[in-house]
């Protein structure tokens, strides 16, 4: 297995999706901005977006939705706040906002997002800064409809809901970073408990291979828990110092790497992206999608 440093310097990246023509998009929490990384080594601006995104995902419309968690990292606020929302950057670089409520209920800072089979945009939602569990939120799991609707899919214990994917089954898996869980809600609404992880893991972000296997990234573990469709714990691959979340193109895993744990008010710009080429291993298909941006959507 090799691993290869692709870019240094980040400021809390998170969230990577590999584009058509190669480059790798993730957010940088820290600058309020979608970076990109560029095959042939350039790192640039995206897309300015405000307040805090946090993870990014390509669209079968050529653009990209965005989790925008307001401006918060732990205990850091972006001087530049916005409203918790999803966001689509379409091809030309504009930024709009595709919705900021559900059912009902306001976005209190949406973490993590995937496309499924049937076309929605599910993400989660862990309401609120990452704080000790001894001061936790209540969390959800929505679904936009990809004419714009979005429905609450279920209101979650103070969990930290966090990273989220759609196996082809259309069964979507979530990670707990509170409680180390990974969870399965399948199609149905019944929702399963898959394994707690060991001692020492913040499960953050995860994505499934072609396999079905689930690799999971966690700070501050310094690496990836791999994890078979029926619960079992089968590997752990070391990467990077705090592996925030990753993306698979083909037999490649991009991995985001905050670097630090995210803890204090100050931004910091140690993270660093990652490539590692895996023998025998290769990602599942993403599957398509795009939301309509609703008129009116503030």
């Amino acid at each position: 297995m090799e691993c290869t440093e692709l870019a240094g310097g980040l400021a809390w990246p998170e969230g990577p999706s590999v584009l058509p023509d190669g480059r790798v998009v993730f957010v940088e929490t820290y600058r309020s901005q979608v970076t990109y990384w560029a095959p042939d080594g350039e790192v640039g601006v995206f897309a300015y977006v405000g307040g805090g995104p946090n993870a990014t995902v390509l669209g079968a419309d050529g653009a990209v939705y965005v989790t925008q968690n307001g401006g918060i990292v732990g205990p850091w606020r972006a001087p530049d706040q916005r409203p918790p929302s999803i966001q689509r950057i379409d091809p030309s670089g504009r930024v709009d906002v595709v919705a900021t409520q559900g059912d009902g209920v306001s976005f209190k800072a949406p973490n993590d997002l995937a496309f499924g089979p049937d076309g929605r945009l599910y993400f989660t939602d862990p309401g609120g800064s990452f704080e000790p569990a001894t001061r936790p939120n209540p969390s959800f799991l929505f679904a936009l409809d990809p004419d714009g609707a979005c429905e609450l899919l279920a209101e979650l214990p103070p969990v930290y809901s966090n990273g989220i994917v759609v196996e082809q089954s259309g069964s979507i898996v979530w990670v707990e970073s509170y409680t180390r869980a990974v969870r399965r809600r399948h199609p149905d609404g019944t929702i399963e408990d898959l394994v707690v992880l060991p001692d020492g893991r913040i499960p953050d972000g995860l994505k499934v291979a072609a396999d079905g296997n689930l690799w999971i990234t966690g700070g501050p573990s310094s690496g990836l828990d791999v994890v078979s469709p029926q619960g079992e714990l089968l590997d752990f691959v070391r990467v990077g110092a705090n592996p925030t979340n990753c993306a698979f193109s083909g037999h490649t895993l991009f991995v985001a790497d905050g670097g630090t744990t995210g803890e204090t008010a100050d931004a910091s710009y140690g993270g660093r992206l990652w490539r590692l080429e895996l023998e025998g291993v290769e990602g599942m298909p993403l599957f398509p999608g795009s939301i309509q941006v609703a008129a009116g959507v503030a």
